[in-house]
């Protein structure tokens, strides 16, 4: 599994909208704070808005903010909303991608490791981490 550039960004900009949870931040600001390219985070938004993560407020004041408080959002919502799940091998999503999934020795090792990863992704919220 790898966690590509625009997920670590994203996980970066729900991180600052978590740490200023009472007021909305506009794009230039989380760019600004996080070192995150401005066109960049508006696709990643736009993905974080699709998602449920955070919801884009319009007009001169607006900007962006979480949706739910950053106790109710883990690493792994925000992988799942960049990503989709948390795949080590295809057929550890989809038995079906694979032929041999159910005669394969290492399709549960693969299993093991999706659910290992998924589980501590979604330990981790965005408030123990803005505690941090």
């Amino acid at each position: 599994m790898l966690v590509t550039r625009e997920t670590d960004y994203a996980a970066r900009c729900a991180l600052y909208l978590a740490k200023c949870r009472d007021r909305v931040a506009s794009v230039a600001e989380i760019s600004d704070a996080m070192h995150i390219p401005k066109t960049f985070l508006a696709k990643i938004l736009q993905r974080l808005v699709r998602g449920g993560i955070v919801e884009s407020i319009r007009g001169a004041r607006g900007g962006y903010r979480l949706i739910k408080g950053p106790a109710d959002i883990s690493l792994l919502d925000v992988f799942i909303a960049m990503q989709g799940r948390a795949p080590v091998n295809s057929c550890a999503i989809d038995k079906k991608l694979c032929r041999m999934s159910s005669t394969c020795a290492v399709h549960p090792i693969w299993m093991d490791i999706r659910k290992e990863v998924e589980k501590r992704l979604k330990h981790v919220t965005f408030e123990m981490l803005s505690n941090a």
